[in-house]
């Protein structure tokens, strides 16, 4: 597999394309009434007005929901009220933990440092009390090296090599015989669901994941970025995981 010129490098809406054709289907929340408050962070209070809008703190945009587990939602706000940001949010209704993700795409590129950037919080939701570990940065996926197809066009291959950072190549689609190491970020939801993010380095994109690494095997996410027009763009993402081992570091640990 040769490597294609820098000058071929694929923008973002090109690779994007097609990217959510093995992702699971949509779950209307419609009727739904949720507040998620988020430590150091805001406080959410949702209500999902039918399958595609959502207020949040009264301010009407779009969403779009996956229900990766019975219990656990994948919630995503393209947000349209603001330029250039997304939030998404993660939260189960069996133990009322959540987590939010704040994706925003800087004014300007700067060398060395990935344009669209990420914030962080762990959470809780109304209904109950909070049950079970809250979640919280993981360093379980060190060392593990898998495979994502999602879609007959798309086969990724992921190497997480630190707490910061992970390796990837494309095998198959626009991007093949490309691949990085790119800013990473783990999160564990709970057993077996972890929420992976990277911030790439060439490119102005973002993503957000939930991996399902249990009996499913499934992953689901987002992409914020700008596409070949310079303009910003949100895109879904989805598929099936397929582990291919994994290394320990026996004299050292990886940060």
């Amino acid at each position: 597999m040769s490597t294609p010129p820098e000058d071929e490098w694929r923008t973002y809406d090109e690779f994007a394309a097609g990217i959510a054709t093995y992702r699971l289907p949509q779950a209307d929340l419609t009727g739904r009434e949720l507040v998620v408050a988020l430590d150091d962070g805001p406080v959410l209070d949702l209500r999902f007005v039918d399958a595609t809008h959502v207020t949040c703190n009264g301010v009407r945009d779009p969403y779009d929901a996956i229900a990766v587990r019975d219990d656990v939602f994948f919630v995503n706000l393209p947000l349209t009220s603001v330029e250039g940001e997304a939030l998404t949010l993660v939260f189960s209704t069996t133990t009322h933990r959540a987590l939010g993700v704040l994706s925003v795409i800087g004014k300007e590129a700067v060398e060395g440092t990935p344009q669209v950037q990420q914030t962080f919080w762990t959470g809780t939701t109304n209904g109950g009390e909070p049950t079970g570990e809250a979640p919280g940065p993981s360093r379980d996926l060190i060392g593990r090296r898998n495979l994502y197809r999602y879609s007959p066009d798309h086969l990724y291959e992921h190497v997480y090599v630190s707490s910061q950072r992970y390796a990837w190549q494309c095998l198959e689609g626009v991007q093949r015989g490309h691949g990085d190491m790119d800013l990473s970020t783990v999160w564990k939801f709970a057993d077996g669901l972890y929420l992976f993010c990277f911030r790439e380095f060439r490119i102005a994109v973002a993503s957000v994941w939930l991996h399902d690494l249990g009996i499913a095997l499934r992953t689901t996410g987002i992409f914020l970025g700008l596409n070949g027009e310079g303009q910003s763009e949100h895109s879904t993402a989805g598929g099936h995981v397929y582990p291919l081992g994994s290394v320990t570091y026996p004299d050292v640990q990886p940060v």
